[in-house]
């Protein structure tokens, strides 16, 4: 395994992150901690969840599924740099979702709780919040540091301007602020090219994708289709762009220019972000040990220039601002 710093932070971390959202709506506790055993052999020690994984009735289950693993010791903890999330609703009374003070403190007390934890190595704001000033927010995150229960802070889905008010305002105070940015950004969605990533450059911040297969897209969905094993290519927003016919054939080109050079979609998909300028790392989401072990045959792959051409041409660069859309 590869490993890199985060952002401008001394903290050093796998090149590819360990999503866990399928931990319990999907992938049930015991191929959980299977599936999180086999990342810490293969020397991947980036783990993100966030407190509202699970989903519906069920949120926090994800978090409790990592707090068991955890709590079977092993160096288990001691060897895995630990994000989670703070920001959507976990419960339906006031003040129990968003980035108030008061609930920052208490939704960090819960997910330790639930993670059998006693601090969280990055905590990251789920998504801006327009109604909290920043003074207020980073109160409440210099606390629960001066406490020992958080290290470092990421945001996730903020736009350019987010990352520079959040780090502007750090940088009144005296804190150390963001050190990543957890976005959408994949060959298919290149919009972060625009802002985000720079603004995250600029500031010092690591990127870290999801969804870098695009919902299953870029995973060989049109061959999957015709072997009947569409996965989640096969429903959802996949399923939707494979019937526009535009989208489709743009598709068969990125799996045929794959097949061309012998690669697997799903692992150049994956190498391809890691070869862009600012990526940490993107999160894998895997539902089984095999799909684990796929995503880490795309830390060895190496795409040459011409095959890096061949994906441009296919999925055409935004560029950054304001050139982009400017002179």
């Amino acid at each position: 395994m590869e490993y890199t710093q985060l952002g401008r932070s001394g903290l050093k971390v796998s090149r590819l992150v360990l999503g866990t959202m399928n931990f319990g709506p999907v992938t049930d506790e015991s191929d959980s901690h299977a599936i999180m055993d086999a990342a810490h052999d293969a020397g991947l020690n980036f783990f993100d969840t966030a407190n509202v994984y699970g989903w519906g009735e069920n949120k926090g289950r994800t978090e409790e599924i990592i707090g068991s693993w955890f709590a079977k010791g092993g160096g288990r903890r001691d060897r895995t740099v630990l994000a989670t999330k703070v920001y959507g609703d976990m419960g339906g009374w006031p003040n129990e979702g968003r980035l108030s003070a008061l609930n920052i403190r208490r939704a960090a007390e819960a997910s330790l709780k639930r993670l059998r934890t006693d601090h969280i190595d990055l905590y990251q704001f789920h998504h801006v919040d327009r109604n909290t000033p920043w003074d207020e927010i980073w109160q409440a995150v210099d606390v629960l540091v001066q406490q020992g229960k958080v290290v470092y802070a990421g945001s996730s889905n903020f736009a350019g301007w987010h990352i520079a008010k959040a780090s502007e305002a750090a940088r009144r105070r005296g804190s150390l602020g963001l050190v990543s940015e957890q976005c959408l950004y994949n060959l298919i969605e290149r919009r972060a090219e625009l802002e985000v990533i720079p603004a995250a450059q600029d500031y010092g911040l690591g990127v870290i994708p999801w969804s870098p297969l695009h919902g299953g897209l870029l995973g060989g969905a049109i061959r999957k289709e015709r072997e009947g094993g569409a996965g989640r290519s096969g429903t959802g927003r996949s399923a939707d762009a494979l019937k526009n016919a535009a989208q489709r054939d743009q598709i068969q080109a990125y799996e045929d220019l794959c097949a061309k050079h012998g690669h697997e979609p799903g692992e150049v998909a994956l190498a391809w972000l890691l070869t862009r300028p600012g990526v940490t790392g993107p999160i894998v989401g895997p539902r089984t040990g095999e799909q684990l072990a796929s995503a880490l045959r795309a830390v060895e792959l190496e795409l040459g220039g011409e095959f890096l051409a061949g994906l441009d041409e296919i999925f055409p660069a935004t560029g950054p601002a304001p050139e982009a859309f400017a002179w």
